[in-house]
């Protein structure tokens, strides 16, 4: 993400770019971590850019993407999110059941997601497992979120891959038809799951500094506020 955070921050806005809990060291941090440690994590994060801006946007990829639907869900003073092939469509109970008998049998991580990128040369910094605790936990949270997606009531700048390996485009279809607010869509036809490090990245974040400033106008329109 820190390409789009270094976009905005370019174009003049004032941009917290969080760490998740367990994300960004090593892989047996991110086993113990659940849906309340990375959404709390992100209400914080929230709490303290809201306390120095006049108004705030929110930008996720993938999880990103469920946490920022969560924020809005819970925040309507929210001024506009954007969301990159996030995760909203709950998975069928049939893989929830594969994976509980997977943590049943012993076995805590399974093979990573990372670097679904069509790019050659374009590696994610991500761990090499997926720890299915966690993913069960995440779960949980999509259930929720997509319950509530019609509490969403902000303008919504969606951007989805034609083609993504890690979430399928019904998450983006739910969504759009499932949030009270407008929402914009853009299909990425180039990329994979991780799109902003893909050949889309560019488009990306010409769109997201653009939908930012349909939203909160040019950076500095109001003196001392960000």
């Amino acid at each position: 993400m820190r390409s789009l955070a270094e976009a905005l921050a370019t174009a003049g806005y004032t941009v917290d770019l969080p760490l998740l809990p367990g994300h960004g060291t090593a892989l047996p941090d991110m086993v113990g971590t659940r849906w309340n440690d990375w959404s709390q994590a992100a209400e914080r994060a929230y709490r303290a850019l809201a306390d120095r801006c006049d108004q705030v946007m929110v930008v996720g990829l993938s999880m990103g993407g469920t946490l920022t639907c969560w924020l809005a869900e819970h925040h309507p003073e929210i001024a506009g999110i954007v969301l990159i092939n996030p995760l909203v469509d709950p998975p069928a109970e049939a893989d929830r059941d594969a994976i509980r008998g997977l943590l049943a049998d012993g076995t805590e991580t399974v093979e990573g997601i990372g670097s679904d990128i069509a790019k050659e040369g374009s590696v994610e910094a991500s761990y090499a497992g997926t720890p299915l605790a966690a993913a069960l936990s995440l779960f949980d949270g999509v259930d929720g979120v997509a319950s509530d997606l019609a509490r969403i009531r902000c303008p919504a700048l969606l951007l989805n891959s034609r083609v993504d390996h890690v979430v399928a485009p019904a998450s983006g279809d739910l969504l759009e038809r499932s949030v009270s607010g407008p929402v914009e869509r853009v299909f990425l036809e180039r990329s994979f799951h991780v799109a902003t490090l893909d050949w889309d990245a560019p488009l990306i974040e010409e769109r997201v500094v653009a939908f930012a400033g349909g939203l909160l106008g040019p950076q500095g329109t109001a003196p001392g506020a960000p």
